[in-house]
């Protein structure tokens, strides 16, 4: 049963905008945004929650700087709308693990004399801390975004790291010395272990490199993943393309549970070469990846009359381009499922494809993010023949 707790910090964070209201009564109001949202297309069934819904959170990241007033390093999150950094030792949705190692990271600092990365002046060597944890494995990533290429002292910083935190699997330097908002650069450099991590998911075991995406709620994405199955209704003579398909997480679960073909399209290409790796590594061999644009692979499908009876769509909170639904349309395939992590624009995206000839035949809130105002929902389309 879940206990309610607060967070001293939560008002200056806003992370947890919904920390105010008891679990059950966030659901009920997910329930009633769905519904509002989406309650024109279709019956909503009853949002999917969490037993235990605190530390589900498997990546964490932190910014670092150098505060004036206080004269030390500190770390944390940035206050919502703002650039303001609200120091943070550990959080009730962020894996303890993760927390535990940034705090460690931060004193680190201190002793080996390193400083926080000043955005002004564009000095300074830290700017940011990635953790990533498997939480099927235990592995443990520890991703280190400094301002500059040069790390004094690293082997003995590593080796530190690793007395204090010996569950750490690999630690990795990216560098990003761009005036940007963006927390990873382009530049890496493996300083401990393999250069990423794995997870289990689905009884899939996946990749998980410091660029590549992967979905943060390991426990509720199960939940997720299981509904998209159940609504696809694959019967092992489906072709099936995994549009926005990332590290292949979806799509490798359908070729393993009934796609007679899978086909992962998706634009960024560090994530298509750890699906590859992750195909390879779960010995499935019905499902093949394409680094490209989904909508516009999707065109030159349609144009070569390529036959495709099911897509999987999991675009991110913009929701999909009107080329893309576009592109969708033109392919024409029976049946879509699709993956929202944002009901506005998702709603925003059923319009159109109601416009079109589709309709949502289910649609199911699955609650990922405990104490946000987010919510993800898995709708399955399907194209009215007249």
């Amino acid at each position: 049963m879940e206990q309610k707790k607060t967070c001293p910090v939560y008002r200056k964070c806003g992370g947890c905008q919904l920390q105010n209201l008891s679990y059950q009564r966030q659901l009920a109001w997910k329930q009633e945004r769905c519904q509002k949202l989406l309650g024109e297309f279709g019956k909503i069934e009853p949002v999917l929650g969490m037993e235990w819904p605190y530390h589900y959170r498997n990546k964490v990241q932190a910014a670092f700087a150098w505060d004036k007033r206080g004269g030390r390093i500190i770390s944390g999150v940035y206050q919502s709308s703002t650039h303001r950094i609200v120091p943070i030792d550990s959080c009730l949705t962020e894996d303890e693990t993760a927390d535990a190692i940034i705090v460690s990271v931060r004193k680190l600092l201190k002793a080996f004399k390193l400083t926080a990365y000043d955005e002004v002046t564009r000095r300074g060597f830290l700017r940011h801390v990635l953790v990533k944890r498997g939480f099927a494995t235990g592995e443990v990533m520890v991703v280190l975004v400094t301002g500059t290429p040069v790390f004094t002292a690293k082997k003995h910083f590593v080796a530190e790291l690793l007395k204090l935190h010996p569950e750490i699997t690999t630690v990795v330097q990216n560098i990003n010395n761009q005036f940007t908002s963006m927390v990873l650069g382009q530049g890496e450099k493996v300083l401990y272990g393999p250069g990423y991590i794995t997870d289990v998911l689905c009884g899939c075991r996946f990749r998980i490199s410091p660029r590549s995406f992967y979905q943060i709620n390991p426990l509720q994405t199960e939940v997720l993943y299981q509904k998209a199955m159940e609504f696809s209704g694959l019967t092992g003579k489906e072709r099936v393309l995994d549009a926005y398909c990332g590290i292949g997480t979806i799509g490798i679960v359908a070729a393993k549970n009934g796609a007679a073909h899978v086909l992962g399209v998706e634009v960024n290409r560090d994530a298509i070469k750890d699906a590859i790796v992750n195909a390879r590594e779960n010995k499935i061999e019905n499902i093949y990846f394409t680094c490209a644009d989904a909508g516009d692979f999707m065109e030159a499908m349609a144009q070569e009359k390529e036959r495709c009876d099911l897509v999987f769509l999991d675009p991110p909170r913009a929701g999909a381009s009107e080329e893309f639904l576009a592109a969708l349309c033109r392919l024409s395939p029976k049946r879509a499922v699709y993956i929202s992590c944002n009901p506005e624009t998702l709603a925003r995206d059923l319009r159109f494809l109601t416009k079109k000839g589709w309709r949502a035949q289910r649609i199911q809130p699955v609650d990922m993010f405990p104490h946000t105002q987010h919510i993800e929902c898995v709708v399955l389309l399907a194209r009215v023949v007249i």
